[in-house]
């Protein structure tokens, strides 16, 4: 089974279509489907409705309960992992508007309590000065007004204090000239100043710190909930719990490598008088 990165995300209502068909196929109801799962009846009538979307250890629970030939589960568990994955090329987000896209993120934010962030090349609006937020748009050929005045208003929910931040920034990310020494030095000082925040941390991998492993993308964590992974040429959305894991734990191997707290703080001292110099 082969499908284009355009149909990644699209593909749950003919999931839940084919569960549906396999149960009935099987002379089950929906209780007695639910029983054999250990899941709710209510749970599984929503999946086969599309109002719920099923995680691949659903899917799987379901088709050992209805004794499914391992070549269909082979097909449907591919079929449920599209469904919990959804590509969005940077041409849909450009006709979309990059000021509908800050109204997405800001919605994500307010709906979340804990966001973990893996910057591995530049800083993010949330922690970005004005004059940093309008150069890392600069190469936009759409009007970026929009854009720049929503990814400001974002970084209010920095001083939500039920809410938890934690910015990864790899020395790249923090030191890549994206605006002139000036400006940057004042973008450290900003990075130094927030990381006093009592719900934000702020950690930064320096240049031949050790890390369990090589960083490919930037990525950010919602709760446990699900990961968006950056690219060059748009953005992953990745839901199954399982993949949601693995990235956690590679967040937490480069947790280890990073410097927090005052020794940041210093770094970042460091590196900001090196600018104005």
């Amino acid at each position: 089974m082969t499908f284009e990165a355009e149909q990644l995300g699209e593909s749950g209502p003919e999931l839940a279509s084919l569960l549906r068909d396999l149960r009935k196929r099987a002379g089950l109801s929906g209780d007695r489907l639910a029983a054999r799962c250990n899941m709710s009846q209510s749970k599984v009538s929503r999946i086969e409705n599309g109002r719920t979307r099923p995680s691949l250890v659903d899917v799987e629970q379901i088709l050992r309960a209805l004794e499914a030939p391992p070549e269909l589960v082979a097909e449907v568990s591919a079929l449920a992992r599209l469904a919990n994955t959804e590509w969005r090329n940077l041409r849909e987000l450009r006709r979309k508007g990059l000021g509908t896209r800050q109204a997405e993120l800001k919605a994500l934010e307010a709906s979340s309590t804990n966001m973990r962030y893996f910057l591995l090349s530049m800083i993010t609006g949330l922690l970005a000065t004005p004059e940093y937020v309008r150069a890392s748009l600069a190469h936009s050929p759409a009007d970026t007004s929009k854009a720049v005045a929503g990814k400001l208003e974002r970084q209010a929910i920095l001083y939500d204090t039920s809410k938890r931040f934690t910015f990864l920034l790899t020395e790249q990310a923090i030191r890549w000239p994206v605006v002139s020494a000036l400006a940057l030095a004042e973008q450290m000082d900003r990075l130094s100043s927030l990381s006093y925040l009592p719900n934000v941390r702020i950690g930064v991998i320096p240049l031949g710190a050790k890390t369990p492993r090589t960083p490919l993308n930037t990525f950010t964590i919602y709760d446990t909930s699900f990961v968006t992974i950056e690219t060059s040429a748009g953005s992953l959305v990745l839901r199954d719990g399982r993949d949601v894991q693995s990235y956690s734990k590679e967040f937490e191997g480069y947790e280890e490598s990073a410097l927090f707290g005052e020794e940041l703080r210093v770094r970042l001292a460091e590196w900001s008088a090196a600018c104005r110099s």
